[in-house]
C-alpha cells in the first residue's frame, strides 16, 4: 500500500491541486513511502534539501514554468501513475564556505549548481583549482559556477555551459561573463574532483556564493565536491525522466 505525504507550494496553481488529492490520506513524512510535491523547480529544490535525510522517493507535480524536476499533472489515479514511474538517484554537491573576516565556516548542499557571483559593480577576481592543480590563476568575471549533470540544463546552460549526460560522472565549471581570460569557456571535470575557488580581493571586490537558491555573502573561499552520502531519489513518469529531458535539451541546441 502506498502512503503519501503531500507538500504544496503557496502559489495559487499549487493550492488548487489540493482538491484532487483529498481522497488520499496525508501521512507524516516519517510514515509515508512517497513524498508528493506540487510546485515549481525552485520549490522542489527546497523540499529535497529539507527532507532528503528521510530517504524517501519524491514525485513532483509541475505547477511552475519549466518543471525540469517535475511531472505533468493529470487527473488520473495517482497510485497507478506512481507505480509506473521510473526512479532516478542523484548525488548533491557539498560546498564548504569560508567567509571573509568570519571564523565559522558554513556547509551548503546544492542539487543543480553552486555559483559565485559578484556583489558590487566591480568584477570578481577569482582563483580556481581542481584538486591541487591550478586551473585559472586569475579569472576576472561576473562569477563562475560548478554544475551537476542534473543542473546542467538550468543556470549552467543559460551562461553557455555544457549539457552533461546524467550518467556521465562529470561536473561542469562555467565562467559567467568572463573578461579575462576572455576566451576561456570553462572545463568538464570528473565528479570525483574537488574544486577550490578563492576570492583574491574579498575586501574591495565582494563575492557571494549561491547553492541552488540559498545565498551567503562576503565569501573568501569555497571548496566544492560531490557528496557520496547524500543520495536523492526522484520519480518520473514513463518517458519523462531526467535522461530523456536532458536529451531533449541537447537536441534543441543542435537544431
Amino acid at each position: 500500500m502506498n502512503k503519501y505525504h503531500f507538500i504544496f507550494d503557496k502559489t495559487k496553481s499549487s493550492q488548487r491541486l489540493k482538491i484532487f488529492f483529498k481522497k488520499y490520506k496525508n501521512y507524516t513524512i516519517n510514515k509515508c513511502n512517497t513524498v508528493v510535491v506540487a510546485g515549481g523547480d525552485g520549490f522542489m529544490l527546497r523540499v529535497l534539501k529539507k527532507y532528503y535525510r528521510n530517504k524517501k522517493p519524491f514525485y513532483g507535480i509541475n505547477c511552475g514554468t519549466i518543471g525540469f524536476l517535475m511531472n505533468k499533472f493529470h487527473q488520473t489515479n495517482l497510485e497507478k501513475k506512481i507505480k509506473k514511474t521510473k526512479m532516478f538517484s542523484i548525488n548533491s554537491l557539498v560546498a564548504k564556505v569560508q567567509r571573509y573576516k568570519k571564523k565559522k565556516n558554513i556547509t551548503m548542499l546544492a542539487i543543480n549548481e553552486v555559483s559565485l557571483l559578484r556583489q558590487s559593480r566591480q568584477t570578481a577576481i577569482l582563483k580556481l583549482k581542481v584538486n591541487k592543480k591550478n586551473l585559472i590563476k586569475k579569472l576576472i568575471s561576473d562569477g563562475v559556477l560548478v554544475s551537476t549533470p542534473a543542473g546542467s540544463t538550468a543556470y549552467n546552460l543559460s551562461v553557455h555551459g555544457p549539457i552533461l549526460s546524467l550518467n556521465s560522472k562529470k561536473l561542469g565549471i562555467t565562467p559567467i561573463s568572463p573578461f579575462r581570460p576572455r576566451r576561456w569557456k570553462g572545463k568538464i571535470i570528473s565528479d570525483k574532483s574537488k574544486v577550490i575557488i578563492e576570492n583574491l580581493n574579498p575586501q574591495k571586490r565582494p563575492v557571494s556564493v549561491v547553492a541552488d537558491n540559498h545565498e551567503i555573502r562576503n565569501i573568501k573561499k569555497v571548496e566544492i565536491s560531490v557528496s557520496k552520502k547524500v543520495k536523492i531519489k526522484l520519480l518520473f513518469d514513463k518517458g519523462r525522466g531526467l535522461i530523456n529531458k536532458i536529451k531533449q535539451e541537447q537536441k534543441l541546441i543542435l537544431n
